[in-house]
């Protein structure tokens, strides 16, 4: 095992780590599900409306809006228009938003399982 993980957790073993952390990212997700789902939702309802507009099909706009709310940005699919590019600047900041809270999540129980193995509790 590595010195860093040793002295970060003495009494656990990777494969504990490992459990704790994706108990710890489930529960997190578990939380914030509601808002996660939102911001899913605004992505892909934006992306079909973007879509509508520039005459592209079901499977392009869904591309469209995830490549870019993932912050991606092929450019093989740009929006013309100009309402069209406001409603792909929202699905951008839809994505940095998601990005942004599965991001804090993943660090709130990365963090959780190196305090739960210093004895600390996270407040």
């Amino acid at each position: 095992m590595p010195r860093y993980i040793e002295e970060i957790t003495p009494l656990m073993n990777p494969r504990t780590i490992r459990r704790a952390f994706l108990n710890a990212l489930f529960a997190g997700l578990k939380v914030v599900w509601p808002i996660l789902s939102g911001l899913l939702a605004a992505i892909a309802g934006l992306g079909l409306l973007v879509g509508l507009i520039e005459g592209w099909s079901v499977q392009e706009s869904i591309y469209f809006a995830f490549v870019s709310g993932l912050t991606i940005g092929y450019g093989d699919f740009a929006p013309r228009g100009f309402a069209t590019r406001a409603l792909a600047i929202v699905i951008g900041i839809c994505g940095v938003l998601m990005t942004g809270l599965v991001a804090a999540i993943a660090v709130k129980a990365l963090s959780a399982v190196s305090t739960e193995g210093d004895g600390k509790r996270d407040v």
